[in-house]
């Protein structure tokens, strides 16, 4: 075996950029002044119970290894979750039990200020926005939360997270500017209130950290930077949050380090933290505690405080056009962030000491109504483990047994390297690059002396050797491009593993015999060997395997397929040990659950959701697909066991567990109705010369806080300064002569995507579209443009002359870099004309922030004339509009066209069916749709762009067992046929089971 060495590295001693470090965090922290007298540090120990909102006060601190809560070390495994792209207050607890199953024992959310606040001084927590709901369904479900309320969050939303009327005012925003600051600290005021109410330090809730502003690399070593810092954190501390603090890091810079900005006195609450959004192709960075140091080092900036990720790629958004992944959307980065790659760069964090780790994003949901920033389209599925029809995937398999690994193997949360990191040859005398070798990374718990190892594959194709360990050569493969985690000498209940080239993924103590779970790739061969003080008695009650004894191990080894059961008893030990070795599918259908009574693991179904004891009866409720058995391991006293309701017959088998008699029984069919029906209205009346627009706004202003510079002899036209922050907005200009007028120039601004339509005395003018960005434009926001039209001879005469346009926005840019660009002018811009100088008063409608939906929010509607009539709204009499049949291919016309149509669902009360909306047409046809489902706007179709084709509607939007109104708003340019084509209802995915979903408040006109 030849081997070569790579450096882990020192631990730095001093932060990136020659910021001073604080001092070493305590391990304790909370109460409401100040720190907390410090917990007591348990030795490597049992990790926290589940949390709860259980009215008992817990300290929170850390030190270098990890968090520690109580005093007890915890790996925070956590994953991103947005309740404000999922508008079913319902399905935010069905996404979170899905996540608790799976393993994760933390979810991250941030709070979007547009999302809540319509107007200054305006909050809104009710409804779809309930943020006190989520909070205590996160409880109830035994997660810690992560809360992340900016100000300001990118997220890939509309001005990353500020409000559409923070536009319109002076203040500067990300910097310590006093307007900025009396606006940011009056929406703190409104979370923080819900927040501490649900602080884990108070027994209240289980929220557990707090980040402040997001990704925040401007101004890192000036005053406007550090003071706008410190006062966020003062401004945090004085609200009564007493968790810890942090700031995710753009990168891995070292920037905003504990002590590099006043926390006024406050030592040993503050963690650093930093994202990391890696491509599939790079190889993963050491940029843990035992990484690389200086300014690329990562957590070695802040070698006091646990490796923290708050951000770490789980998947990664798709623009329009589908520029990132050559038009396969999101399958093509579910597609190239799989499951090997969360393996191969979510472990080699782990071997770097990064502790607490937040998958971005682990549930991505949908950007609905105008919540999507200019560069992305409706769909926010990410590519994540759980898709946008709340569907496990592929991906969760690592989450899963990753997450339960580090919940029972507390010896994983205080870890040291051993020695360097190593790089062992493949076998059969293959040297070389090392692309043809594995990179080993060693380490150790200081307190138990068990050890880990990373083995990282980089190469294109799978590489097997052997590693030294626990005193054999143990024969490990890991596939292309992938990763794996093996152990040695961990505690396996009351034994103790010697070794195994299959990955640990739990154990558990279920009545009278201990349980533990391996798991690796099916058809894979596997040695696993136990720590006996004599010899057992070794019978296999399932599976491919065989057993041997020497020199006080016992030596099983097996070839994984299904779920392979090995019973241990004897050898020195009083309790057996059931060993089950599991390939990755099985693994997935593997639950445990800890009761009041004592551990258990069921096995069989496709979700385990929650678990009751009642004296001798067990209670679980959960989802199937397919037919499956259900079988239990409990804890003693059990004898019924009752499944979603119903009780079964249940045997006792020889694994010791208890087994029903019949399958679960499979998901029944969902039928889905077509879409007839269809009934057809036009409209733009604003584009006619005689539409009355004297109630619209008269563009009077003459300065404005924009970026955006106001022509000379100009009057502002920009929609934000007139109130109008969302969606659509309609100019109408009149001027008196157009005699020698030859053409007409119209500066606009949108975002990506945007467009411009004219038209003059009700004659198209024509419409100017902004390019669909490629992979050099995609980050760019503020896309302006000038569309310049010919004025038909017809038209260049004295007397009354009426200018009509239409500007799309596709909302505003998220100000990444602290440049206010938030504020760069949308709607029109400005107008000139070739030929003549008319004289122009201009009016302008939109939708304004007073008139807002006040159940859907103020993103749900523009200013288009079927929004502003209550055309989306179910309940509109649509009777007088014609009958029509779709697919339909439209004349050429410019302007905005509707259709309405009504359906009825009778889903099977108990199934969970996941359905979206699906629109194909001819891609060379130029049109778009909003599409409203119930009156919500459930997104943006753009037919010649894409590529979202399927739209998810999700259930208590959508009436499962109900009527249900669909509207299409169809804007075509003009210079194609337009659809709608074909327009269907489909089937994502279903299961037998879900949560009781209860409807969301749809009112009609």
């Amino acid at each position: 075996m030849m081997l070569s060495r790579r450096s882990f590295g020192a631990f730095a001693g001093t932060a990136a950029l020659g910021l001073s470090l604080g001092a070493s965090a305590g391990p304790g922290s909370g109460g409401q002044g100040g720190p907390a007298r410090a917990a007591r540090i348990a030795p490597t120990g049992p990790a926290p119970d589940p949390p709860a909102a259980d009215g008992r006060r817990h300290t929170v601190g850390f030190d270098r290894y990890s968090l520690l809560v109580d005093g007890r070390r915890l790996v925070l495994w956590s994953g991103e979750l947005h309740p404000f792209r999922l508008p079913s207050p319902s399905l935010w607890r069905d996404v979170l039990q899905k996540m608790r199953a799976h393993g994760y024992n933390a979810v991250s959310i941030y709070v979007a200020w547009n999302y809540h606040s319509p107007a200054p001084g305006q909050y809104d927590f009710t409804g779809v926005r309930d943020l006190d709901l989520f909070l205590r369904q996160a409880a109830e479900t035994g997660l810690y939360v992560i809360l992340r309320p900016g100000p300001y969050i990118n997220a890939e939303v509309d001005a990353g997270g500020f409000p559409g009327w923070l536009t319109a005012t002076k203040a500067r925003a990300r910097v310590f500017d006093p307007a900025y600051i009396a606006y940011a600290d009056e929406w703190l005021t409104a979370v923080d209130a819900i927040v501490a109410r649900h602080l884990y330090t108070r027994g209240d809730g289980t929220v557990l950290l707090y980040q402040i502003e997001n990704e925040y690399y401007a101004y890192v070593t000036r005053p406007p930077g550090l003071d706008y810092m410190a006062h966020l954190y003062a401004k945090v501390r004085a609200d009564g949050i007493d968790v810890p603090l942090f700031h995710n890091d753009q990168s891995r810079h070292g920037y905003w380090t504990p002590g590099s900005f006043d926390t006024g006195g406050e030592r040993g609450r503050w963690l650093y933290g930093f994202d990391g959004y890696p491509a599939p192709d790079e190889v993963p960075p050491d940029w843990g505690h035992f990484g690389i140091g200086g300014q690329q080092g990562g957590a070695t900036a802040s070698p006091d405080t646990p490796g923290f990720v708050p951000e770490f790629g789980g998947g990664w958004f798709d623009p329009w056009g589908g520029a990132e992944f050559d038009g396969a959307g999101y399958a093509g980065s579910a597609r190239t962030r799989d499951a090997a790659y969360e393996r191969r760069f979510y472990l080699t964090n782990f071997a770097n000491g990064i502790t607490v780790h937040n998958v971005y994003m682990t549930f991505g949901g949908t950007s609905w109504g105008w919540l999507p920033a200019p560069q992305v389209y409706t769909s926010y599925d990410y590519g994540a483990a759980f898709d946008e029809g709340r569907r496990a995937t592929p991906k969760v398999v690592p989450m899963h047994q990753f997450g339960h690994l580090v919940r029972c193997v507390p010896e994983l949360a205080k870890l040291d390297p051993a020695g360097d990191a190593e790089y062992i040859s493949a076998a059969g005398g293959v040297t070389g690059a090392e692309a043809g070798r594995i990179k080993v990374y060693h380490l150790t718990n200081p307190d138990t002396h068990a050890h880990v190892y990373v083995l990282r594959n980089d190469s294109t194709r799978p590489v097997t050797s052997v590693l030294p360990v626990a005193g054999t050569s143990l024969p490990v493969t890991v596939p292309a491009s992938d990763a794996r985690l093996l152990a040695a000498g961990i505690a396996l209940g009351r034994r103790k593993l010697a070794y195994s080239n299959a990955q640990p993924m739990l154990w558990l103590t279920a009545g009278r015999q201990d349980v533990a779970v391996l798991t690796g790739r099916a058809g894979e061969a596997t040695v696993t060997a136990l720590e006996c003080a004599s010899e057992p008695t070794v019978t296999v009650l399932a599976g491919d395997a065989e057993s041997s004894y020497a020199d006080g191990r016992v030596r099983v080894t097996a070839r994984l397929g299904g779920l392979t059961r090995v019973l241990v008893e004897g050898g020195g030990v009083s309790a057996p040990l059931l060993l089950l070795l599991a390939d990755d599918e099985t693994s997935v259908r593997l639950w445990p659950r800890e009761t009041p009574s004592g551990s258990m693991l069921v096995y069989g179904p496709a979700l385990l959701r929650t678990v009751e004891q009642r004296g001798d009866s067990l209670r679980l409720t959960g989802d199937t697909v397919e037919a499956t058995d259900l079988e239990v391991w409990t804890p003693d006293g059990v004898r019924e066991v009752v499944w979603n309701e119903n009780e079964l017959r249940v045997s006792v088998t020889g694994s010791g567990s208890l087994r029903a008699e019949r399958p679960l029984a499979r998901v029944s069919g969902v039928v889905l109705p077509s879409l007839g029906g269809w009934r057809r209205q036009v409209e733009n009346p604003e584009s006619e010369p005689g539409f009355d627009d004297s109630k619209w706004t008269v563009a009077d202003r003459t300065s404005t806080f924009s970026t955006t510079p106001v022509p000379d002899g100009q009057p502002v036209l920009f929609a934000d300064d007139y109130g109008f922050h969302y969606g659509d907005v309609w100019y109408r200009g009149s001027f008196t002569d157009a005699t020698g007028m030859r053409s007409v120039s119209l500066g606009y601004s949108t975002g990506t995507q945007g467009l411009l339509m004219a038209w003059l005395d009700g004659e198209p003018l024509g419409t100017h579209r902004m390019p669909v960005p490629d992979k050099r434009t995609v980050r760019t926001g503020s896309w302006a443009a000038t569309a310049t039209f010919d004025v038909p001879e017809k038209a260049r005469t004295s007397g009354r002359h009426v200018l009509s346009v239409l500007v799309r926005r596709m909302q505003h840019d998220m100000d990444g870099r602290t440049q206010d660009t938030h504020k760069v002018a949308r709607g029109l811009t400005s107008a000139t004309f070739a030929g003549a100088s008319p004289a122009v008063s201009w009016r302008l409608q939109g939708a304004a922030a007073g008139a807002a939906d006040p159940v859907r929010g103020p993103l749900n509607t523009g200013g288009l004339y079927g929004e502003r009539s209550g055309w989306h709204l179910p309940g509109y009499g649509d009777g007088g509009w014609p009958v029509v049949d779709l697919p339909r291919a439209e004349r050429p016309r410019q302007g905005v066209t509707w259709y309405r149509t009504g359906f009825r669902l009778a889903v099977d009360p108990g199934v969970d069916a996941s359905i979206g909306l699906v629109l194909e047409d001819d891609p060379g046809r130029a049109y778009r749709v909003q599409i409203f489902l119930n009156g919500w706007n459930m997104g943006q179709y753009v037919n010649d762009v894409g590529p979202q084709h399927t739209f998810v509607l999700p259930n208590g939007v959508l009436r499962t067992r109900g009527a249900n109104t669909l509207a299409l708003a169809v804007l075509s340019d003009g210079t194609t046929e337009s659809g709608p084509g074909e327009v269907r209802l489909t089937l994502l995915g279903s299961a037998a089971g879900g949560v009781e979903v209860t409807d969301v408040p749809s009112p009609g006109r």
